[in-house]
């Protein structure tokens, strides 16, 4: 044996990573994805769940690494909804949901007694530009609250859309990714997206909504709200319903078309900002109502959808909104940084009462959203007053960055930082009515749910928007898609055919007749490369100093 064939080849101190002849598997090649391990993924579209519908274990290790670096991508801006205005509140209870009590379904205390009052914060953002990026960009709006219960912190994470783009979490990233600048140019690219949204069928709702004026919310005031995703309320008997949450503005809902929004980003790019900031200034206070659809928690096989997927809407008409609080806001932040800034959410934040479903991208988001936040403010986040409960806490966490103060209990023998112990450590709490304990039987799998409907309530919406919003909507997607190739654009109009047949054909023809590449850019802008040469041809020569 030659010397050669007997060295070890190991990573050297220098790097050197000459360790194997094959460097790819039997069931790869160089362009196989893999994760950081190197282990080939074999299905990039799915987290493993019980049964198709969830809920989610927690060896998925392919979307636990993936989501943990996704996670800590940016210093120390978030890597979504980095720009952001937020101001304090509260919530108001009818006692009621409807016309009934709501201690029927739920035992949650914020909503037990009419008129009882609960401190609120509510963060509104954009998703996908940086910190100080213009509030009049196509975008999905955040629509974030946290209450200040009695019984501890709860977060109502959402978005002024009541749907998403995808419904497994493990497709995040890449959405993102899509989404926010190319890493080489740094330019947000529309061929991207439509790269990635071509070959997500899913996607097909949430584009028909973010491409039409409902993706450019006039300011923040006049905007809806939703928690997006289907979640559980529990009563004293322990029995179970799905609920979705819905806020909607007294203020009225006001949209921009593309054209109205560039006009007022060459005026103010914070308008959304100084609008929600002044009208609290002059005492006009924002208020929304708090609505709830609730359904039984089961599979309900009479829908073509399944209840618990992200991308759908449950439809009034099938589930009626039913009111059950009111919520105002009437104080600005004092520090935009100490509140606005480091204000942070979680959807695993919930209350005695309130529960998650197996919505497989809610679990997701229940690991991402809090692992986030120890990541980008540190694992003593929930001690700055933005993010302490307005209550009790002592626990038995100890140390990490920033630490400036210890939540023990006030009886609690400072040498006991464990439990259980019989020398004065802390003692668990008693269980407060019945327990929900969902059956749950099924194989382990990596696969997608059975009843997707990709393409029904997208046609839906685009046939229930006003002719001036279906226009806005064509525009909008023609102007972005006309510089894509032409692969993605036949995807796209074979997707939104069968969302519905106008709706394609009216995209189709609006590609036909733009005759030039008017270079890549935003998404619903025009002209962008005529920009570029704009701005050099009008710029005014001036004499160096």
């Amino acid at each position: 044996m030659d010397k050669k064939e007997n060295e070890y080849f190991g990573t050297n101190v220098e790097g050197s990573e000459e360790v194997l002849k094959n460097k790819t598997g039997e069931n790869e090649t160089e362009d196989t994805l893999t994760n950081r391990q190197g282990h080939p993924v074999t299905d990039n579209q799915n987290v493993r769940t019980v049964g198709n519908r969830g809920p989610t274990t927690l060896e998925n290790y392919d979307f636990l690494e993936k989501i943990s670096h996704f996670d800590r991508e940016r210093i120390p801006e978030r890597v979504v909804h980095a720009r952001g205005a937020g101001a304090h509140g509260y919530f108001e209870a009818y006692g009621t949901v409807g016309d009934e009590p709501i201690s029927k379904y739920t035992r949650a205390k914020l909503f037990q007694e009419k008129g009882k009052k609960t401190p609120v914060f509510v963060r509104f953002s954009t998703v996908n530009h940086g910190k100080h990026s213009p509030e009049t960009l196509r975008d999905p709006r955040g629509f974030a609250v946290k209450f200040y219960t009695e019984d501890g912190n709860w977060d109502l994470v959402g978005n002024n859309l009541k749907i998403f783009f995808i419904r497994d979490p493990l497709k995040f990233p890449d959405l993102v990714h899509a989404f926010q600048p190319d890493p080489v140019t740094n330019i947000q690219d529309g061929e991207r997206i439509f790269d990635f949204i071509s070959q997500s069928p899913e996607a097909m709702h949430m584009i028909t909504f973010l491409f039409s004026p409902w993706g450019i919310p006039a300011n923040y005031r006049q905007m809806q709200g939703s928690g997006v995703h289907a979640y559980r309320w529990v009563n004293d008997e322990g029995k179970a319903v799905l609920v979705k949450y819905h806020f909607e503005p007294l203020q009225g809902i006001k949209n921009l078309t593309q054209a109205e929004a560039e006009e007022i980003q060459g005026k103010n790019f914070n308008h959304a900002t100084q609008d929600l900031y002044e009208a609290i200034e002059k005492g006009e206070y924002p208020e929304w109502e708090m609505y709830v659809q609730i359904i039984s928690d089961d599979e309900h096989p009479e829908w073509d959808f399944d209840p618990l997927d992200p991308t759908k809407l449950w439809y009034k008409d099938d589930v009626p909104w039913r009111k059950v609080g009111k919520l105002v806001l009437n104080k600005n932040p004092q520090n935009f940084h100490a509140e606005v800034e480091q204000v942070a959410f979680g959807t695993g934040v919930l209350v005695d009462g309130l529960d998650f479903s197996d919505d497989k991208l809610l679990q997701g988001r229940t690991f991402a959203y809090s692992d986030t936040q120890r990541y980008r403010v540190g694992a003593n986040y929930l001690q700055l007053p933005i993010n302490a409960p307005k209550k009790h806490v002592a626990t038995n966490q100890r140390g990490g960055q920033m630490e400036y103060r210890v939540d023990q209990g006030t009886h609690q023998n400072p040498h006991v930082n464990y439990e259980p112990s019989i020398i004065g450590g802390l003692k668990e709490a008693k269980q407060v009515g019945k327990e929900y304990t969902p059956h749950v039987e099924g194989e382990v799998k990596r696969e997608a749910i059975e009843r997707q409907n990709n393409y029904g309530q997208a046609g839906e919406t685009y046939r229930r928007f006003n002719e001036w919003e279906r226009n806005e909507l064509i525009n909008n997607l023609v102007n972005t898609l006309h510089s894509c190739r032409k692969e993605i654009q036949d995807a796209m109009v074979e997707h939104l055919t069968k969302c519905d047949p106008d709706y394609g054909k009216r995209v189709a023809e609006g590609l036909k007749m733009m005759q030039v590449d008017a270079g890549h850019g935003p998404i619903g802008t025009t002209k962008t490369e005529e920009a570029v040469q704009q701005a050099e041809q009008m710029g005014h020569p001036s004499d160096p100093y």
